[in-house]
């Protein structure tokens, strides 16, 4: 098998498994939120309700695709294209296991492995904010222009605390690369003394304040509750998506979902080892490459979709904010803190780099 047709293969794979999870993210939410509010949540779509996210889907196909008459039209539908687009590109550069070895050829599972895919994934999330703001100004409605309004000024003023995090990751790591981030969170004795456990030095352990940043800057960015405040039905009648219906809406509403699984998808490849888990090692040399890579790529989901629950639980959980509380957390308390959290980890660096000299 070539290098090309591997990469096709893996960006349909990674194209289909993106589109699964967003669409059953959808069913998950709901039976998450029933469990929390002692409901039963769907069970009429097939056992257990699984058939839900395709009913929902035919639901969006067949309903009427309506443009309101003074909407820029090509804008207008510019907009969700371009938040599901961005949605799905961000996958591109994230390692989602260790190697498989196919007819004597070791292949990445990573469809591109750039020297500055950390700078990629921030660049992406910074357009991702353009599909809203188009979505809400060619809308040509007040609400949904309130709604994209602050939708962006939320997701940049997140964006400044979520960049000085990753930022810290980046002076330990000495890359942009994603894949050597990931690397570097195989070997070593977690702040040396600790015993070490392959696929265990993860940067959570020594960056858990960057990680609870990025964590909270990511609940933000993908809008969820207690960040929800673009789209809180009850003061916008819906967002900056309320002229917006069929698959229109349909996009948008599966470009967050997508987005949330990109995000701790992210997440697991900054702070919690990425593919790597205990004995990795001991598993590449007893059961083989293509066992480990397996394995890994199991761990690497299973890390993935846990993060997607907790963003769950805390939207069934915690109250909205405010929007002078969630401009105040963002401005007044993540950013101070993230540039404090850099500054000591500097001065860390520098300090251990000395004693090692």
């Amino acid at each position: 098998m070539g290098l090309l047709t591997f990469k096709i293969i893996l960006v349909l794979a990674l194209f289909i498994l993106a589109l699964t999870v967003a669409a059953y993210s959808t069913w998950a939410e709901r039976k998450v939120a029933a469990i929390m509010q002692d409901r039963i949540g769907p069970n009429r779509s097939g056992p257990f309700g699984l058939l839900q996210p395709l009913a929902d889907g035919g639901k969006f196909f067949f309903k009427e695709d309506f443009t309101p008459a003074a909407a820029e039209k090509f804008l207008f539908i510019v907009g969700p294209s371009l938040v599901m687009f961005i949605s799905l590109i961000t996958g591109a550069v994230i390692p989602w296991g260790k190697t498989l070895n196919i007819g004597g050829t070791s292949f990445d599972l990573q469809v591109a492995n750039v020297d500055i895919g950390v700078l990629y994934l921030v660049g992406m999330v910074s357009i991702g904010v353009y599909g809203i703001m188009i979505g809400g100004w060619a809308s040509n409605n007040k609400f949904s222009l309130i709604g994209a309004i602050r939708a962006s000024s939320q997701m940049i003023s997140y964006e400044l605390a979520m960049g000085l995090s990753i930022i810290a990751i980046i002076m330990m790591a000495g890359s942009l690369d994603l894949k050597v981030i990931v690397e570097q969170q195989t070997h070593g004795k977690i702040w040396g003394f600790v015993p070490e456990i392959s696929g265990m030095n993860w940067n959570i352990f020594y960056q858990p304040i960057a990680f609870i940043i990025f964590f909270v800057a990511a609940l933000a960015e993908t809008n969820r509750a207690p960040f929800d405040l673009p789209e809180c039905e009850n003061e916008l009648v819906n967002g900056y998506h309320t002229e917006y219906s069929s698959m229109k809406l349909g996009l948008y509403m599966f470009g967050e979902y997508v987005n949330m699984f990109i995000s701790n998808a992210l997440i697991v490849v900054l702070f919690l080892g990425g593919y790597n888990y205990p004995g990795i090692d001991w598993v590449t040399n007893h059961w083989g490459e293509n066992a480990a890579g397996i394995i890994s790529v199991a761990v690497f989901l299973a890390k993935t979709f846990f993060g997607i629950f907790v963003f769950m639980w805390i939207r069934w959980t915690l109250p909205r904010f405010r929007y002078d509380q969630l401009m105040h957390l963002g401005w007044k308390k993540l950013i101070p803190i993230a540039l404090f959290n850099l500054m000591a980890t500097g001065a860390i660096i520098l300090a251990y780099d000395h004693f090692m000299k």
